[in-house]
């Protein structure tokens, strides 16, 4: 949900070796002490002191020298941050790829880029970015005229770039545009109210939300939106965020009068989510506990007086997602009793679980999402991690299954019940997002805007393949390269992965990877358990006492490549973001044989004290917490940083932070980076990269992201030896 890992895609990409723990991955370290030699950097690393902390978990004494890192006011915090930067900056300046790659990912990143459009009373809405703008511009269209004009431009809102639209939702009669800003890439997001017609701010303003998206009521007077207490001045980014609450604020009044309802104080562990029904009748909270996303469900009849909000589902059972209603009766996308999903009516005169009316079954595919647009159902499927999608009537009997364009990923499907069109957009790994609009009474999918390009799609070509983890499960994987490619042990692949939060990877377009495989690379993308890809189970066979079977899965991924004669351990790399963050640092602790270079990008790395800041308690779904002892074992078994081995020799490494990131505080990558360092015997270097002014990855400016994505690259091309690397 909001306060998971999910805002961050991570990227992850794995490499083989079989060579001894003690040689370094791939290059001899003659040619590595070379190399670098070459770059114009000795590796002489900042000096991190070590501080005498010891922790006693359930009997275990565990050290944590470099805890003061976690302090920005401890001595020394500023000094080694500036020096690694520097360190950094001096090696990645000597590798003769880096300017070429800069300049192409510049021209990659330069096409038209649409989100998907909604249309709320005779107004449409959509966001659009001309190429390189910071931030995307939102525009309205006014019907039956077809003339865009801009109604916020956040890249008006500063001098960098770095304060970006967190979210809109717009009142029901298109006059008012209720906007979220969130500053420095931060995930506390400040909500404002915007006059359609004129552009004019009212002087409303709600603070300390993480959420985004509002719930208008439908005569447009006031919306709900989920807030925490405001968090301690000094330790705003750091702070451990609880209790979530619902609160109603009715326009022209300040956030201080804002009506209580919701709050659950036995449960500060629950994140809330409140949706207001197209008719405007029904209230629907969703919990959550933590980014557990089996969820309960609390509704309300705003047209009864004196309406509650009452239990309709418990949490931790399964999860129950509101889609739409129709009068007393409400629809919901649930896995209770069907772990892939399904469709079930409930009518409130009778809400009792056992009435609960099935339309639409489970079937071997995984029902990503429902929509209620067009007076049908838009289901759309996850098959083997790509997107098919089936038009069903209220009744929920199938009225056709579409055609889409190619293997690759629908998201959007947006619309109300009584509107007669829908939008989505639909990508490739090689194609970046199409805008389709959708009839569903015909089901006509046609374009209705697509970028012009710099490059030729067709030039490449996806293929899924499966392979066998340790312990014999068919795990999905998909390749993608130029036409024309095929295996002769000496490819330089990039393995992405997840693997956690009921998380789907599916196909995804970024210039990256697109600049990756322009140059002759490989883009490996394996579907992890702990994932959402085959629904509830294949995610709990990834999480808690199982994580390890996520890690498996990715390094069984890396064998096959070799095995395959794809690659060979020199020519991999391995990159993660955020909980594939961690996956990238454990397993390159676990098997750094494997991999010709390591890019852990804003990781979970420890593993033992994640829950002590901002929203990491939420993770506890997922991973569990060093509170419990069973679960203590586990974590300390694969957490990254209590994994290193000083005289080890790992492969080329390259983390990546922000100083803003208060969803993975950058503490994490700190003390990863200053223990690896520590550790690491041999030439192979250990850099990081810590951006200024940007969080996890969220409101990101271009720049920051073409210069971010400019240096992994040349970082992996200097690695793995390949041309204009060294």
């Amino acid at each position: 949900m909001r306060a998971a890992l999910l805002a961050t895609l991570p990227i992850a990409l794995i490499a083989c070796s079989h060579g001894g723990p003690a040689a370094t991955p791939g290059v001899s370290a003659q040619a590595l002490a070379a190399a670098t030699a070459d770059a114009g950097v000795a590796l002489v690393y900042p000096v991190a002191r070590k501080v005498d902390v010891v922790d006693d978990f359930h009997g275990t004494k565990v050290a944590d020298p470099y805890r003061w890192l976690e302090d920005p006011s401890s001595p020394g915090y500023r000094e080694w941050i500036d020096a690694e930067n520097t360190l950094t900056e001096r090696f990645l300046s000597g590798i003769p790829a880096r300017a070429p790659l800069r300049e192409r990912l510049t021209a990659l990143w330069d096409y038209e880029r649409y989100e998907v459009p909604f249309r709320e009373g005779n107004r449409v809405f959509f966001e659009r970015n001309t190429g390189l703008q910071a931030q995307s511009v939102l525009y309205v269209v006014d019907l039956p005229r077809f003339e865009p004009r801009v109604l916020l431009d956040p890249n008006t809102l500063s001098k960098d770039g770095t304060v970006a639209l967190a979210g809109s939702d717009v009142s029901r009669d298109g006059a008012l545009l209720a906007y979220g800003v969130a500053e420095a890439g931060s995930d506390w997001v400040e909500w404002r109210v915007r006059k359609v017609d004129t552009g004019e701010d009212l002087s409303d303003r709600i603070r300390w939300t993480k959420t985004d998206s509002v719930a208008w009521t439908p005569d447009g007077r006031g919306f709900f939106y989920p807030r925490y207490d405001a968090p301690g001045e000094q330790a705003v980014l750091r702070d451990v965020n609880r209790l979530e609450r619902v609160y109603f604020h009715r326009l022209g009044t300040s956030q201080s009068a804002d009506r209580l309802i919701f709050e659950r104080k036995d449960h500060p562990d629950w994140f809330v989510a409140p949706v207001v029904s197209d008719d405007g009748r029904w209230l629907v909270v969703h919990v959550f506990q933590g980014d557990d996303p089996r969820n309960g469900v609390f509704v309300q009849d705003l047209r009864q007086r004196g309406a509650t909000l009452r239990s309709l589902a418990s949490v931790l059972e399964g999860q129950v997602r509101f889609v739409g209603s129709q009068g007393p009766v409400l629809w919901f996308q649930t896995t209770l009793d069907a772990p892939r999903g399904k469709l079930v009516a409930v009518d409130m005169r009778a809400p009792d679980r056992a009435r609960w009316r099935t339309l639409v079954s489970e079937t071997e595919a995984r029902l990503d999402t429902v929509a209620a647009v067009g007076r049908r159902f838009v289901l759309h499927y996850l098959q083997d991690a790509h997107s098919a999608i089936e038009i069903h009537g209220l009744d929920g009997k199938l009225q056709q299954t579409l055609k889409v364009p190619a293997m690759g990923t629908a998201k959007g499907f947006t619309g109300r019940l009584t509107q007669d069109e829908s939008y989505l957009s639909f990508q490739t790994y090689a194609s970046p997002p199409a805008i389709l609009r959708l009839e569903p009474e015909s089901g006509d999918l046609r374009v209705f805007r697509a970028p012009q390009l710099k490059f030729e799609p067709s030039e490449f070509e996806s293929k899924q393949v499966f392979y066998a983890s340790k312990d014999g499960t068919r795990v999905p994987m998909t390749l993608t390269f130029r036409k024309g490619s095929t295996p002769d042990g000496q490819r330089p692949v990039l393995l992405y992965g997840y693997g956690g939060f009921d998380i789907s990877l599916t196909p995804e377009f970024a210039p990256a990877w697109l600049a990756w495989m322009e140059r002759g690379g490989v883009l490996a993308v394996p579907n992890l358990r702990g994932g959402g890809e085959y629904g509830e189970a294949w995610h709990r066979a990834g999480i808690l006492l199982k994580k390890q079977n996520v890690f498996d899965d990715f390094i069984a991924a890396a064998e096959w490549l070799v095995r395959e004669r794809w690659t060979q351990p020199s020519r991999l790399a391995i990159e993660g973001g955020s909980n594939g963050g961690l996956l990238v640092g454990a397993v390159m602790t676990q098997r750094p044989e494997l991999f010709g270079c390591a890019l852990p990008i804003v990781g979970v790395m420890d593993m033992l004290r994640f829950q002590k800041f901002t929203i990491g308690w939420g993770w506890a779904s997922d991973y569990g917490t060093s509170d419990d002892p069973e679960q203590f074992k586990a974590l300390h078994a694969y957490s990254p940083l209590h994994n290193l081995k000083p005289g080890t020799a790992y492969p080329p490494t390259l983390v990546m932070t922000a100083d803003h990131d208060d969803r993975v505080v950058p503490a994490h990558s700190f003390k990863f980076a200053a223990a690896l360092q520590a550790a690491q015997a041999g030439p192979a270097p250990v850099l990081i990269r810590i951006e200024t002014r940007a969080g996890h990855s969220a409101g990101k400016p271009t720049t920051k992201k073409i210069e971010e994505a400019a240096d992994m690259l040349a970082f992996a091309t200097w690695a793995l030896g390949q041309p204009g690397g060294r």
